[in-house]
């Protein structure tokens, strides 16, 4: 028995309608939705969403956008590199299409950014077009429901989702299928799984094995996490404090950062040297940022400078906390600049 019955069933009482991506929808809402869902949860996702819809209600609207700005909405939200291939995608849309967002899979499939099964599920969604879906959420369902062991992260089990996605996809509702598949496994067969409640519990393999809890398998053990240290140097001028921009690849690849040293000797020089500092470097208290593949230590080093300190310009610029300029900047520097402004104001 397909699963499309079961779930437009009981997707129909109790999926989720109310996302703010599901009204007025289109390609390129559910696109950006879709971007935005990547290794994030919707709780998450729903304000970014709607204040980037707010600003760049269309694709036109994004493309036409400064890259600081787009960087800007998306901070906090991390993966930047998911924001610059929204905006290289949005370009690629406005010039080839004429602002239209591609009808065919081939097509959505060839924009930067967009794998097979973000390309299935912009169409399928905002087009009821027929098209298999296989994200995280609909692993886990598929893997349980079917029984199938490995690794969804190998080839050969890769595979095999994929043949039971596309023989499970119905002909017709294929926007309400593709949403329930993902609302089941986001709701129900989550990682701590709710079988009691499930539509599919009567035959779920997983279920009947006693498997749930250990479906899907484990990924590859991934290589022991690195740590990573980094001087970044705070250096104050009037209530500003210097940035600079990130080259386009790398961590934070493009967003306004601090300016990074090997240690503190080296920003504490620099300051003197190019920045007129008036007083001695001192240590702030260390920040931790989680990557996917490493940790990140960051210790700032605080300096003062005097009203004579010039930057240059284009790749760096004296931000002011307290009135803000519309750049991209990453979570844990912002939240350090506004620990500033707190300390500045008591």
């Amino acid at each position: 028995m397909t699963l499309a019955p079961r779930l437009l069933e009981w997707h129909a009482h109790a999926g989720r309608h109310d996302l703010p991506w599901q009204k007025l929808r289109s390609a390129y809402r559910v696109w950006v939705s879709e971007v935005m869902l990547q290794q994030t949860q919707v709780s998450t996702v729903i304000p970014y969403f709607e204040r980037f819809m707010s600003r760049f209600p269309d694709v036109r609207a994004l493309a036409d956008a400064a890259d600081d700005e787009v960087m800007h909405l998306w901070t906090g939200l991390g993966y930047y590199a998911r924001a610059r291939n929204l905006l290289r995608a949005a370009r690629v849309i406005r010039d080839e299409y004429g602002g239209r967002f591609p009808t065919t899979l081939a097509a959505v499939m060839e924009l930067p950014g967009i794998g097979r099964s973000t390309a299935g599920a912009v169409l399928a969604l905002s087009a009821d077009q027929r098209h298999p879906i296989l994200d995280g959420n609909v692993k886990r369902v598929l893997a349980r429901y079917f029984g199938i062991d490995g690794a969804p992260d190998e080839a050969a089990t890769l595979a095999r989702l994929w043949r039971c996605a596309e023989e499970n996809t119905p002909a017709v509702d294929v926007a309400t299928y593709t949403q329930a598949i993902m609302d089941l496994g986001a709701t129900v067969c989550a990682r701590k799984p709710r079988c009691e409640v499930c539509p599919l519990m009567a035959d779920c393999r997983a279920r009947i094995e006693g498997r749930a809890a250990i479906l899907p398998a484990a990924k590859r053990r991934k290589a022991q996490r690195r740590r990573r240290s980094a001087v970044m140097l705070v250096a104050r001028n009037a209530g500003k404090v210097l940035l600079v921009q990130r080259p386009a690849n790398g961590i934070w690849g493009g967003l306004w950062c601090l300016p990074e040293f090997a240690d503190r000797e080296a920003a504490a020089a620099y300051a003197a040297s190019e920045l007129v500092a008036t007083d001695t470097a001192e240590p702030l208290p260390e920040i931790e940022h989680s990557f996917t593949h490493f940790d990140l230590v960051i210790t700032p080093v605080m300096v003062r400078c005097a009203a004579a300190s010039r930057v240059h310009d284009g790749d760096s610029l004296w931000y002011d906390p307290a009135s803000p300029a519309r750049i991209g900047l990453p979570a844990p520097i912002l939240t350090l600049l506004g620990s500033l402004t707190t300390e500045a104001t008591t």
